[in-house]
């Protein structure tokens, strides 16, 4: 049932309206003598056609559009006034100030019927259209959201099978992710951005596929010749990733190719330094290194949690930025959970899984 505002100060005039709304189909009307009434009840609840008349004493026709207008929602909704014959000037301030249609005094039945209908056809016709954008916004929503999962599996099972050939596990891939989640969030990034850190993050080391066993696989410390090959692993991942139109693939390529780069530019491949280092970069490799730290190698035992938290602050500045070490560093209580929950395979189950850090630490 479509709803008809009727505006009009004097209730003879109002009783002929009303008996005419009773004509059209699907129609109720709801009528007010008082303009601020009108665009009180206009607020807060559904109008689908407004009819007004222009002579009223303490807020006329054209002053009563103007104020309707600027109600929320309330731009696209049809508008007929009433004016006498002569009243050309009002006509053309009208339809400037939003009005639809106009009809002369005294108001005939069928043309009122006729304007009427109409205009609440148009009204339909464009809820429709509203509708069908909504629903067309849900669908492409929907259709992104699964083309982006399918896109994240593929990437996962690309991350798994790298760590199948590296004593790095999935728990590992899984730390390094959510704190860096844990510094996009701290950096204040865009939600989107923040979810995209932690997706992307779990690619930093892929570029180890292209690296030999006998050097990836080896148990002791790499001899210069050995730690030059590996140092290859960066601008492997890159290549391996770049050029996709894929956003999740291109932040990838970024953290895959900057993450062993420092502040101070001591770092490789491309020897960059500071802000010219990409941000996700410089996330990375705040939580790569923390967790490199605090993990059990085979050539090493793992640090404390405040060892590597004071091995960060000392580096604060030289291998990291600055701002990155900060922010993880105030989510403490968080970082701690993140390194409880995703504990490496030797010592229990562990999957490979990423989740936003507020529902998953």
């Amino acid at each position: 049932m479509q709803s008809v505002l009727l505006l009009d100060d004097n209730p003879v005039n109002l009783k002929w309206l009303e008996l005419l709304v009773q004509r059209l189909d699907q129609a109720q009307f709801v009528s007010f003598t008082d303009p601020l009434a009108a665009l009180d009840h206009a607020r807060s609840q559904r109008v689908d056609l407004v009819v007004v008349d222009y002579l009223m004493p303490e807020m006329n026709g054209l002053e009563f559009i103007a104020a309707f207008r600027a109600l929320k929602g309330a731009d696209s909704i049809p508008l007929l006034m009433i004016t006498a014959h002569d009243e050309k000037d009002v006509r053309y301030r009208a339809l400037e100030a939003g009005a639809y249609d106009f009809l002369p005094k005294p108001v005939d039945a069928a043309e009122f019927v006729a304007r009427a209908r109409n205009l609440l056809k148009l009204r339909e016709a464009s809820l429709r259209l509203v509708d069908h954008a909504a629903w067309l916004t849900r669908e492409v929503e929907l259709a992104t959201r699964e083309i982006r999962e399918r896109e994240r599996e593929t990437v996962m099972s690309l991350v798994k099978a790298a760590g199948y050939r590296d004593y790095e596990t999935g728990a590992h891939i899984s730390r390094v992710a959510h704190y860096a989640y844990l510094i996009a969030q701290g950096l204040q990034l865009s939600a989107q951005d923040q979810v995209l850190v932690l997706d992307a993050a779990a690619m930093h080391d892929i570029g180890k596929v292209g690296i030999p066993d006998h050097i990836l696989l080896k148990p002791g410390r790499l001899d210069e010749a050995e730690m030059a090959i590996m140092r290859e692993h960066p601008s492997l991942g890159h290549d391996l990733l770049k050029g996709s139109s894929s956003r999740l693939l291109q932040a990838g390529a970024i953290i895959a190719l900057g993450h062993h780069e420092k502040f101070d530019g001591s770092g490789y491949p491309q020897g960059l330094g500071g802000e010219d280092i990409p941000l996700f970069g410089r996330i990375v490799a705040v939580a790569d290194v923390f967790d490199a730290l605090t993990s059990e190698r085979p050539y090493k035992k793992p640090w404390a949690l405040e060892e590597a938290a004071d091995y960060l602050r000392a580096q604060r500045g030289l291998h990291f930025d600055p701002q990155c070490v900060d922010v993880f560093l105030h989510a403490w209580p968080e970082v701690v959970q993140v390194h409880q929950r995703f504990v490496d395979e030797s010592k229990a189950h562990s999957v490979l899984a990423l989740q936003p850090a507020n529902a998953a630490v």
